[in-house]
């Protein structure tokens, strides 16, 4: 069983060494943290840190993959080799490129003359009474040690298993390189601490674990360079390597290529989320495109699959699609803003502060924007201006897409967003040019339940309102 690792865990690596690329609204828009799990199945920490680098921080390295791939019998003896990493339950990103190791206190040099000190003096109580007290105040003191740096050890132990088994699997990958293998054996636990029944006595009688905790810290301090390069190409083999399985399972896949300027081109593409993807064709050539189309028919979907994609392609170098050209442009997205009550915060306040959040990322250089209903939580009037306004300043500066069902926003928007429709045909879901021509709205009040009066009162209102505009 793989050891449940936190997100938090996972994260630290691309935290202490990457560019952070794609933002937390982001992530949390495009599912990712599900999209990852899918990517981690059977994979160690080391393999889902790098993972999570890769797609957070856009670091592809499409060649080691498609290499992993071509060479199926090198692929099984790899797998063999990194196998043994997920009984590590520990990472050690954090040790390995945080903060610099402490050093170790001047009296942990004296360590080793406590248990002497501690027979000496019970040997001369058994001649003099007195000594007894002396004996009590060592056992005391190494009591002391025990309870203080009792959890700081048990962490570290589990770390150090964690660095043995990268080693160990490194030198298995490796096996030229025999300083893995030397570095593992410095990093083993004494003998007496391998034995279950004398390690207690060991580590309570003679500090073994105290001299052992210093002593380790100060061998990985020494060689972080070795250890750093170690983690390093071990976590991109074993990320190479959960890659080349899951593409192995996908319906669909294929190299992307690479657009110039604000084009992109998307045919058959698929959500690998999802059990039974509706394939779609997306073709951008100097617009972004405004998308229409009845509720429930798949539009954040359609946003998700493109958002996705185009993640993947920067991070992995791939696509859920039959082809795949898009430009070398990071994702940022505004798709599930909510209201904030813990910190006063309504929905149109949480939109505006997105909205500025991707202006800003807008100033820095062009993006990928991906806008689904943009500014539901105001009246009608202000959410069509402060929207055109919005989309008309980030579709200068990048590429949109951005759906909405305020359809006024395809002719107020016309200029730089080329109006598309998702629609459900006889050949299945399709992208159509133009926009929705016919809602579903108020049809599907009937769909869900609602009373014929309460259908017949809203057609009213609604044939109302339309002849009053």
């Amino acid at each position: 069983m793989d050891y449940p690792f936190a997100r938090s865990d996972i994260a630290r690596y691309d935290a202490l060494t990457g560019a952070p690329v794609i933002d937390e609204q982001t992530w949390k828009d495009m599912l990712l943290d599900s999209y990852l799990a899918l990517l981690s199945r059977g994979v160690s920490i080391f393999g889902q840190q790098m993972l999570y680098h890769r797609l957070r921080s856009g670091a592809a390295d499409a060649g080691g993959l498609r290499t992993r791939l071509a060479d199926s019998a090198g692929r099984a003896d790899m797998e063999r080799a990194c196998r043994p990493l997920r009984e590590a339950d520990a990472e050690v990103s954090g040790t390995l490129f945080g903060e610099a190791l402490a050093a170790a206190p001047r009296w942990a040099a004296w360590l080793p003359a406590l248990p002497v000190l501690l027979a000496a003096s019970i040997a001369c109580g058994l001649q003099w009474g007195l000594w007894w007290i002396a004996a009590l105040g060592v056992c005391a003191l190494m009591l002391a040690l025990q309870a203080v740096w009792h959890d700081r050890i048990g962490q570290w132990r589990r770390e150090l298993l964690s660095l043995r088994l990268m080693l160990n699997a490194c030198h298995a990958l490796w096996p030229g390189d025999r300083a893995a293998a030397r570095l593992s054996r410095q990093l083993a636990p004494p003998v007496l601490e391998q034995m279950p029944l004398l390690r207690e006595y060991s580590d309570w009688l003679l500090l073994r674990n105290v001299s052992h905790y210093f002593a380790s810290r100060k061998v990985v301090a020494g060689q972080l360079p070795f250890l750093r390069s170690c983690y390093v190409k071990l976590a991109a083999v074993e990320a190479d390597l959960a890659l080349a399985r899951h593409l192995d399972g996908a319906a669909r896949f294929c190299w992307s290529g690479r657009a110039d300027g604000r084009e992109l081109e998307l045919r058959g593409l698929v959500h690998p989320l999802l059990p039974d993807p509706a394939p779609l064709d997306l073709a951008l050539r100097d617009k972004g495109v405004f998308i229409s189309g009845q509720n429930g028919v798949g539009k954040s979907t359609f946003l998700r699959a493109v958002g996705l994609n185009a993640i993947a392609a920067r991070a992995f170098g791939f696509c859920y699609a039959e082809a795949a050209r898009l430009p070398d442009m990071p994702v940022h997205s505004s798709m599930q803003s909510e209201d904030a009550l813990d910190e006063g915060e309504s929905l149109y306040i949480a939109e505006l502060r997105r909205a500025r959040e991707l202006l800003a990322i807008a100033e820095a250089g062009p993006s990928l924007f991906i806008v689904d209903e943009i500014f539901l939580g105001t009246n009608h009037l202000e959410s069509v201006s402060a929207a055109t306004a919005v989309m008309e300043a980030l579709a200068a500066r990048g590429t949109v897409l951005v759906s909405s069902h305020n359809l006024v926003l395809a002719s107020l928007l016309k200029e730089w967003l080329t109006p598309v429709c998702v629609a459900q045909t006889e050949d299945g879901l399709r992208l159509q040019p133009g926009i929705l021509g016919e809602t579903n709205g108020l049809a599907l009040l009937a769909q869900k339940g609602f009373s014929v009066e309460i259908q017949n009162k809203a057609a009213r209102v609604y044939s109302e309102l339309l002849g009053a505009i």
